[in-house]
């Protein structure tokens, strides 16, 4: 499934007229480290906790959503369609066990 990250942090920001505040998060990094991220974000012309979050906003991304690419060639692959299909139906029931 595809994400929209900017359409689900408006939808989040505005559930039930509900504002959600920004969060602080302290975090310790090497000084080489810091210094990259400040070149990056200077380099964007970005605040760096701008910079870091859109850096990490995209990594999370690449890890939890699959590109428009990929998806295609899920939704083509009938085999494996069947099979989720399979899987999916299996779960409900309580069937089958997870594997790590």
């Amino acid at each position: 499934m595809t994400w929209p990250h900017d359409a689900f942090r408006i939808h989040l920001k505005h559930i039930k007229g509900i504002c959600i505040m920004s969060k602080t998060v302290t975090l310790r990094i090497s000084e080489d480290n810091y210094n990259l991220l400040k070149a990056y974000a200077k380099s964007e012309n970005r605040k760096l906790s701008n910079a870091m979050e859109t850096l990490a906003i995209r990594r999370l991304e690449e890890e939890l959503f699959v590109d428009q690419f990929e998806m295609d060639g899920i939704l083509a692959d009938q085999d494996l369609l069947e099979r989720l299909k399979t899987g999916h139906l299996q779960a409900k029931k309580g069937r089958g066990r997870f594997v790590e």
